[in-house]
C-alpha cells in the first residue's frame, strides 16, 4: 500500500510533527484542525464561528488532496463543552447537507490553543 503525507495549501500549517493529512490506498486521514485562519494566524470566537474554520480548513486539506467533503466517510469532534453541541451541530450541518458521514462528538478537558473545537475526518478518495 502506497503512504503519501499531504501539505496542505490553504490550510493553516500543523503545530507539531505531524502532517496534515496521510493518503493511505484509497483513504486519506485528516489530522485534526483547529479553527485557525490560515490568513491571521487567529481563531475566531464562538463555537459555531471556530466550527466554521475547523471545516473550512478541512475543506482546503481535502482540496489539496483532490478530493471534497463529498468524500468524508466519518468525522470526530473534540469539544471543549458538550453544552456547546446545538451550535456546533448547527454550522456542521451548513457543510454537511445530504451527505452526512458517520459521527462522533466527544468533550475534552482541553483543546491545543484553547481552542472551543477540533475536528477530524477521514476521506475515501
Amino acid at each position: 500500500m502506497d503512504i503519501e503525507m499531504i501539505k496542505a495549501e490553504g490550510a493553516p500549517a500543523a503545530i507539531g510533527p505531524y502532517s496534515s493529512a496521510v493518503r493511505a490506498g484509497d483513504l486519506l486521514y485528516i489530522s485534526g484542525q483547529l479553527p485557525i485562519d490560515p490568513a491571521t494566524g487567529e481563531m475566531p470566537e464562538g463555537i459555531a464561528a471556530q466550527t466554521r474554520q475547523s471545516l473550512k480548513n478541512i475543506e482546503a486539506v481535502l482540496k489539496s488532496a483532490g478530493a471534497d467533503l463529498s468524500r468524508v466517510v466519518s468525522a470526530n469532534v473534540y469539544m471543549k463543552d458538550l453544552a456547546d453541541f446545538g451550535a456546533m451541530n448547527e454550522a456542521y450541518a451548513e457543510f454537511f447537507t445530504s451527505h452526512l458521514p458517520a459521527r462522533a462528538a466527544f468533550q475534552v478537558a482541553r483543546l491545543p490553543k484553547d481552542a472551543l473545537v477540533e475536528i477530524q475526518v477521514v476521506a475515501a478518495l
